[in-house]
């Protein structure tokens, strides 16, 4: 999701770290193969810093309380109290925490940007999109079509460590993970021109298609296995939620942007498997959907709070930016799905979404479980 002056809220995100798979009903762990790489292409939900590098950017989350739950207990550049979905997948696998792209670029040394880049690297920039907004021109966020450009070099770097061969093997067992989509969404929301020039469901089908060509991009430097989350209900972000000024339910036509987003998604990834056949290996989350199901019975996830903000202030903690000096933070953030206004998740929440997906059975996950997406 993005960290825009919109709100967003790509939420996508429940419970805590305590949760086991077999305190949620029916949910079973999965048993997963080796990963060597967890490779982050996405916006705000799973930045990890990079926005910190960019001179002219305002979307930063350099300032507490974000981060007062991450092992240093300091902001870090994640839009979170703690740990993002990123982070969370990649300790999954038994990886470290995929470093920002843009901090290995300062390191002096060759072989220990190198070395760093083969575990894991994170390319995600709040505010960014599938299409190059104003937020490039400005300097304020990476877009994908660049986030693939640094995926080119770092490529390059894995070929320099590992050779061609041992380069091309690690790239095809290793994971890279997608969440983009929602700038996009809420750009086109936001905008009369832009809702003037298209209906909602050719600029949604526009949107894919530039994902199309994007995701051929990556495919072009290896045969990746791919995780990509679908966009979840846009409307339900607490901020959204408190402009319904009474009943505080969710914005219907954010969210039905997004449902239509999601359509021409999943359509998409269909008509890109069967072009590039057994070369293209990827599973689908349904975000939408899972947290339209954790929003129906948060304490079924361990939940107490699936619509408020955990830091702001007044209804639902969104009057206000979290990180304005008079915001309080929930005294149990554990219980929130969200952090703040905008609707990024909590870390609890995070793990929630990211054990639904790592269950055996998830009912989110198509066509393939994440186990069967990582199977030699």
């Amino acid at each position: 999701m993005p960290a825009n002056n919109t709100p967003f809220l790509t939420v996508f995100f429940l419970f805590l770290g305590l949760l086991r798979f077999d305190s949620i009903p029916g949910l079973k762990a999965a048993t997963l193969a080796s990963v060597p790489g967890v490779y982050v292409f996405g916006d705000s939900l799973v930045d990890a810093g990079n926005n910190n590098y960019l001179p002219f950017s305002l979307r930063k989350a350099i300032l507490p309380p974000n981060g007062i739950d991450f092992p240093s207990k300091k902001p870090n550049g994640r839009f979170c109290n703690g740990k993002n979905a990123a982070d969370i997948i990649a300790e999954k696998f038994g990886l470290p925490l995929p470093p920002p792209y843009l901090s290995l670029c300062l390191l002096r040394k060759r072989n220990a940007r190198d070395v760093a880049a083969v575990k894991g690297v994170n390319f995600a920039s709040a505010a960014a999109g599938i299409f190059d907004s104003n937020d490039q021109t400005t300097g304020q966020a990476i877009p994908l079509s660049q986030q693939l450009n640094n995926w080119l070099s770092i490529h390059r770097n894995l070929r320099r460590k590992l050779g061609a061969s041992e380069a091309k093997t690690h790239i095809s067992k290793s994971l890279f993970v997608i969440i983009i989509g929602s700038n996009d969404i809420l750009d086109y929301y936001n905008s009369l021109k832009l809702r003037k020039k298209s209906k909602p469901q050719q600029y949604m089908q526009s949107i894919a298609n530039k994902f199309k060509e994007q995701l051929k991009r990556i495919h072009e430097t290896g045969t990746p296995r791919l995780l990509i989350f679908g966009v979840a209900p846009l409307g339900c972000a607490p901020q959204q939620r408190e402009k319904n000024s009474t009943i505080h339910e969710c914005n219907k036509e954010a969210s039905m942007f997004a449902s239509l987003y999601n359509e021409a998604l999943t359509k998409m990834l269909q008509e890109l498997k069967q072009e590039l056949q057994s070369s293209m290996a990827y599973s689908y989350f349904d975000l939408f959907k899972s947290l339209q199901d954790i929003n129906s019975n948060p304490e079924r996830y361990g939940l107490a709070d699936a619509t408020s903000a955990c830091c702001g202030r007044g209804k639902l903690n969104a009057d206000i930016p979290c990180v304005l000096p008079f915001a309080r933070v929930c005294s149990d953030r554990t219980k929130y799905l969200f952090w703040d206004y905008y609707g990024h998740p909590t870390e609890a929440g995070a793990r929630v979404i990211v054990d639904l997906m790592f269950a055996n059975d998830s009912q989110y996950m198509f066509p393939l479980t994440l186990s069967q997406l990582v199977s030699p």
